[in-house]
């Protein structure tokens, strides 16, 4: 695909927002517009103006519909537009940064970024969700046009069906409003950043609606030969078609490219690297070329409102991520004799080529919500069906070595592989049908009970090259789900949970006795306590304890040829304790503070060596705290600051090597001001304040392990002027 949206056209976009022309003001709280007629609820938020809300206190990703979190019986963590654009944040891996209980897994610079939630690594193929319908999540997702990012820490069978037992991630994307703002941004590094938002409401009931978001990224990154550019596109548009029919449609486009920085391999598969440099690129090879990313999510939803008592919704989407993968990638050492690099500092160097890659989730939803009344107990029931289809498509990628270097010596000029890819076959087509339903049962002013569940009827095909079937999986299952909550007062809730979902198998790699095979599908399941107290409309605090089961699933040390084998053997139990606290402890004084205290153990493993172990990449102790505080004396100046600790993590399996734990601070400065009339924020971030060298991630990918340098300081302008 041709490139789109370059700098002067985002800010031609920006300025032909001027002549719209279109004027007049949000629909009121109520849901009523201003002939008084009633409409479906529908959340209208002008991120331009400033508004900076103390907390989240509803969420979606936890139900099919926006629910207030001290009803929720589940962990959510909900990170609003207003922390985004305070902190900068441009990828999720910034957004993360506000909840201790997830982390990043295998999330390298240029790349598309995974995460880790209560210590279970997400599978972008369910786990990545826009607006309640999955996306594919091998993208870079846009933060440009989210409203807020909403976590659910844990197993979500009935939320989701098949998804690995961590939890989702749902984007929430701004709704049409009157709105016309314009970033302009730049860091320590000589990046260029430009962003419009720009929306209206019109017509006699303002009854349609329109939001346009853009944006132009110039990358210039901390690591040497790591830049790269990125543009990105987005509408919103809404129409009221009656006073109780809403019509709503979403597309987003992006294309991203950048040079993909590879992470470092333990060296003689016992040490952690020392003295490097996170600007240094391992392998900067001019035959290298850009991970090229492009993608396209889009969404269409009909909700309607059929009585006082009942309402229900249509959707339908679809998302398709391409990524061209060109790269010198550094891997193992000794021309393939060993799969870790050399004690001395050794690698290899491949060239590895995989382009085309291109995947698609397709989903379509229908969902029911009303309330009723039996004898003395009320209920509140939601019920649905979804189809689902993800299908994916590749060329036979190949990996060739083409050479060595060295991590303290470098890489001398290589030659690249002769090798030509194949032609493109499709690798996978899985396809999910799901029946759901989740009563609320309200006994009393304070009980309640929630009961659900998902019957999921799951077929997945993988396919060879050659066109025949590699792989068949079928799995018939009814994922039950089931909730108490307690409220001895309006304001605070206790509740207790249990929740199965359904993970599909991972791949064995290349380089075990049984490749390619695929393990079964297996049950998740999680039992949850916890506790939700708003202090006041201000401030919330929280408190959950939970244990997460899940199937182990490794490379087996054996006495085959290839002296591993992958199997499905044991289990992992992921115990832990979460504490946040979100709101204002003061008029001038907002904090956002979460800690996560997680034992991750396999056991019955059939390898000694790793029972009791802690999980690799995840930390028994983590935390986040996050303060901003208005300072008296001079109006519109805000001092923003953050303290992220992470304790050691684990690199291998029978623990013998770790990451060291680390502290990294953050700080910012936000003004407000008139300029011209308009309200203008100027915002100044620098992360990693004490420029901390650090290891961030040990994450593995295709069943090897990598661990990644933490970024330098880094100092971030950005300045917002809404018109």
């Amino acid at each position: 695909m041709k490139r789109i949206a370059p700098l002067a056209s985002t800010l031609m976009l920006t300025l032909a927002g001027t002549s719209l022309g279109l004027s007049g003001t949000a629909r009121a709280a109520d849901g009523r517009d201003e002939s008084g007629d009633s409409l479906p609820t529908v959340n209208v938020t002008a991120s331009g103006a400033g508004k900076s809300d103390a907390h989240a206190r509803s969420a979606s990703v936890a139900g099919f519909d926006d629910a207030p979190l001290l009803d929720t019986p589940a962990s959510v963590s909900v990170v609003t537009r207003t922390q985004m654009s305070d902190q900068q944040s441009r990828l999720l891996s910034e957004v993360i940064k506000n909840d201790a209980a997830i982390g990043e897994n295998y999330a390298p610079v240029g790349y598309y970024e995974n995460f880790s939630i209560r210590g279970v690594t997400l599978d972008p193929a369910s786990a990545y969700r826009i607006d309640g319908l999955t996306v594919a999540g091998e993208q870079t997702i846009a933060l440009e046009n989210k409203e807020r990012v909403e976590f659910l820490k844990g197993a979500a069978g009935l939320q989701a069906g098949v998804v690995a037992a961590g939890g989702i991630v749902n984007y929430v994307t701004k709704r049409p409003a009157d709105v016309r703002s314009v970033t302009l941004g730049t860091d320590s590094n000589g990046s260029r950043y430009l962003a419009t938002d720009l929306g209206a409401l019109f017509g006699e009931q303002k009854q349609f609606g329109l939001r346009i978001n853009a944006a132009h990224e110039d990358i210039h990154s901390y690591v040497n030969n790591g830049d790269g550019w990125r543009d990105f596109a987005s509408l919103s548009a809404s129409w009221a078609i009656t006073p109780k029919t809403l019509l709503q449609f979403d597309a987003e486009y992006q294309q991203k490219s950048q040079r993909s920085v590879a992470g470092y391999q333990l060296l003689g598969g016992t040490t952690i690297p020392s003295g490097m440099s996170p600007s240094t690129m391992l392998t900067p090879q001019s035959w290298a070329q850009p991970v090229r990313d492009t993608s396209l999510n889009y969404r269409l939803r009909l909700d309607t409102e059929f009585n006082s008592d009942w309402r229900g919704y249509l959707q339908a989407g679809r998302s398709r991520a391409v990524i061209d993968d060109y790269l010198a990638f550094p891997y193992g050492s000794g021309g393939g004799a060993s799969a870790t690099f050399a004690a001395n500092g050794d690698f290899d160097v491949y060239d590895y080529r995989s382009p085309d890659e291109d995947r698609r989730n397709d989903e379509i939803q229908a969902v029911a919500i009303g309330k009723f009344s039996t004898g003395l107990l009320k209920h509140e029931l939601t019920f649905g069906a979804a189809l689902s289809r993800r299908t994916v498509a590749v060329i036979p990628s190949f990996s060739n070595y083409v050479g060595s270097g060295n991590i303290y010596t470098g890489t001398a000029t290589l030659d690249p592989s002769t090798a030509v890819p194949g032609a493109t076959y499709r690798n996978l087509d899985s396809r999910q049908k799901a029946l759901f339903f989740s009563d609320r049962v309200q006994f009393s002013e304070r009980w309640q009970a929630i009961a659900g569940g998902r019957q999921v009827w799951l077929n997945e095909d993988a396919f060879g090259s050659d066109g025949s079937v590699s792989r068949h999986t079928g799995r018939n299952i009814f994922l039950p789900q089931l909730a108490l909550i307690f409220k001895p007062v309006a304001n605070l809730s206790l509740y207790g949970s249990y929740a199965e979902t359904l993970s599909l198998g991972s791949s064995a790699p290349f380089w075990v006795s049984n490749y390619p095979v695929t393990l079964p599908p297996s049950v998740a399941r999680q039992l949850e306590a916890g506790v939700k107290y708003e202090v006041s409309p201000d401030l919330a605090l929280t408190a959950a304890v939970f244990r997460l089961r899940k199937a182990y699933e490794y490379q087996k040390p054996d006495d085959s040829a290839f002296g591993f084998s992958y199997v499905q053997e044991g289990r992992q139990t992921n115990t832990g304790i979460e504490l946040g606290a979100n709101g204002r402890l003061s008029p001038r004084l907002q904090v956002g503070a979460s800690v996560a205290v997680t034992r991750a153990r396999a056991s019955d493993t059939g390898t000694p060596a790793y029972d009791n172990q802690q999980a690799v990449n995840v930390p028994r102790l983590r935390s986040a705290v996050y303060a901003d505080y208005a300072m008296p004396g001079v109006d519109g100046l805000n001092v923003m600051g953050s303290w992220l600790y992470s304790g050691a993590k684990p690199v291998t399996r029978d623990g013998s090597v770790s990451l060291p734990a680390v502290h990294v601070f953050n700080a910012g400065l936000r003004y407000k001001l008139r300029l011209g009339g308009h309200d203008t924020t100027l915002r100044l971030n620098v992360d990693n304040v004490f420029d901390k060298r650090y290891w961030k991630d040990a994450g593995q990918y295709l069943g090897d392990s990598y661990i990644h340098l933490g970024a330098p300081r880094t100092a971030r302008l950005s300045l917002q002027y809404d018109f």
